[in-house]
């Protein structure tokens, strides 16, 4: 029989499980309280002197909030939502916002019905918002087609469905577009991320004004300050491909901004990643080696996320809240000792009871093409050719025009240019996309992936169309995933069945397949200021800006589509 919560509370009855003796972080006022927290089901019933019918002693312990990553694409993963919430509550994170804007792309309606199905029983709570941006802009071509305010309706009354997802198209915003405002109009009293790298002055009030609810491009402090001063909560990102956290938060203190509507996200992170510097215990720890007091970066990473989301049970170890929490030894490493989730203690036995088995196999068949021949690939020669150079550590790129190396009137690429190319795979036109690229690095083979943001056709870089073409075709055979080529052989792949996106094998195995994918790809040259995965899907994001040097030696931003010239 279920303990009675109030009376528990009284303490009139013993809770169902206590901690006993532990140093509690009380977000609400920013101390440290020696108490035990009681805990009936799955939420807490009181902070203070309690007994239960099971204790467990956390003297010398810290009990705080359990994380939350206020925006994620569990697709950048490349693992289904159950093995992605098996890793990151590991570290801590007990709650995600994801937007599954990657696979909506692929297969509309039922890549977000898949994403919603596959997380209802994970060991994380996984709210979830609706992709705003499909396709991201009118030249990408998809596999999903447009998908409309109709499209998205029904799902509005799902219970896990806070809201719509970043608005990529902030063009169309700004310049009212009858689609987009009809999103708009139809999440008028719900959460809607945004997403405008670079805007300024009064597009930002413009933006504001259209019901855009947050931020989380930010590359400066001084973008990031205007933004809060419009009311824009500001989610702070470090994830694989971009580290934005260093930057803001350094600039922050320095402006002595208040942080109360600044949270924490990834966006896009690999596995890789997650186990080496963790999930948002990485923001967490990152932001106290800055000079963040402790207590305010565990507030960022969880209590202001609530607030901002709406999620008036959690982000606090306090009465009412889910009981959804870390036991650390130390605060600064932010490395949990235990994690309990839904009241829940988090063992490998409670991770390996959880199964999933997918529904839709439609979504196993999602890459198709026509055979790529070296005719495609060619680029022309000119005097001079636009060229997408690399800006190490970042998702932003510099658009040169610039003398290309080649043999008479064609590019070949040499130590310096790489072949960057695209190839639609969704069986819609066959285009194939080609432009010289800088500061990639990749020598003696070709790196190809399905994974490529937000229409995730083929996108892959080499320095020779042989290498280039084995490694697209071998795409096919696997359904999706990653190759990399060399000499005329396929040296390593990783399938990525689920739309091309995600792998249907647990997470160790995947991550220990890119581990050695990414050794295999540095030794072929590829850069350090580059993620050999992740930096290449971003390079044809067409919502990302480039920066162009201007004639008087400063840099502008401008948005310069990935094209064949």
């Amino acid at each position: 029989m279920q303990v009675n919560k109030i009376k528990a509370a009284r303490g009139e009855a013993k809770a169902e499980l206590v901690l006993k003796g532990g140093s509690v972080l009380n977000v609400f006022t920013e101390e440290i309280i020696q108490a035990d927290v009681a805990i009936v089901g799955d939420t807490i019933v009181g902070i203070g002197d309690y007994e239960g019918e099971r204790e467990m002693d956390c003297r010398g312990k810290y009990i705080a909030p359990g994380l939350i990553d206020g925006h994620v694409h569990i697709e950048s993963s490349m693992v289904t939502p159950l093995e992605f919430a098996r890793q990151i509550v590991r570290q801590g994170t007990t709650t995600i916002i994801a937007d599954p804007h990657e696979i909506v792309n692929v297969s509309g309606a039922s890549g977000l019905s898949f994403i919603l199905d596959s997380s209802e029983e994970v060991p994380v709570t996984v709210y979830v918002m609706v992709p705003s941006s499909v396709p991201a802009t009118d030249v990408d071509t998809n596999g999903a087609g447009k998908f409309l305010a109709a499209d998205m309706e029904p799902f509005m009354s799902h219970p896990r469905v806070l809201g719509l997802g970043e608005m990529m198209r902030f063009m169309d915003v700004l310049g009212e577009e009858l689609e987009t405002m009809e999103k708009l109009q139809l999440f008028s009293d719900r959460i809607m991320d945004g997403h405008a790298p670079g805007i300024t002055g009064k597009d930002v009030q413009a933006y504001k004004l259209a019901g855009i609810y947050d931020d989380h491009e930010c590359g400066t402090a001084e973008e990031a300050l205007e933004k809060l001063r419009a009311g824009f909560y500001i989610l702070v990102r470090e994830g694989s491909g971009a580290h934005n956290l260093r930057t803001l938060v350094k600039g922050f203190l320095e402006q002595k901004v208040p942080l109360e509507q600044c949270l924490f996200c990834t966006d896009d992170k690999h596995l890789e990643d997650i186990e080496k510097e963790g999930h948002i215990n990485a923001c967490v720890r990152m932001a106290i080696e800055i000079g963040v007091p402790v207590e305010k970066a565990y507030k960022m990473g969880s209590y202001y996320a609530a607030k901002a989301y709406g999620l008036k049970d959690a982000g606090a170890v306090a009465a009412g809240f889910k009981a959804d929490l870390m036991i650390l030894d130390d605060l600064k490493t932010v490395k949990p000792e235990s994690v309990i989730k839904a009241g829940r203690l988090i063992t490998e036995d409670v991770l390996n009871a959880y199964s999933y088995r997918i529904k839709d196999e439609s979504l196993l068949d999602t890459v198709i093409f026509d055979e790529l021949t070296k005719e495609k690939l060619q680029v022309k020669r000119k005097e001079k050719n636009h060229v997408m150079e690399l800006v190490p550590y970042q998702l932003l790129t510099r658009h040169c025009i610039e003398m290309i190396p080649g043999e008479g009137e064609v590019f070949v690429p040499d130590s310096e240019y790489t072949k960057l190319c695209v190839v639609e795979r969704h069986g819609k036109n066959g285009k194939v996309g080609v432009c010289p690229m800088k500061g990639y690095g990749i020598k003696g083979g070709a790196i190809a992936t399905t994974v490529s943001h937000d229409s995730h056709n083929i996108i892959a870089a080499g320095d020779n169309d042989e290498d280039l073409i084995l490694a697209v075709e071998e795409l096919k055979k696997i359904r999706g995933g990653y190759v990399i080529a060399s000499a005329g052989e396929v040296k390593a792949t990783l399938p990525l069945e689920i739309g091309g996106l995600m792998s249907l094998d647990s997470a160790p195995n995947v991550q220990r397949q890119i581990s050695k994918m990414d050794k295999m790809a540095r030794e072929m040259g590829v850069k350090q200021g580059a993620d050999p995965f992740t930096t290449l899907s971003f390079m044809a994001l067409t919502v990302i800006p480039q920066i162009r040097l201007t004639e008087k030696g400063m840099y502008d931003v401008e948005t310069w589509c990935f094209v064949k010239e």
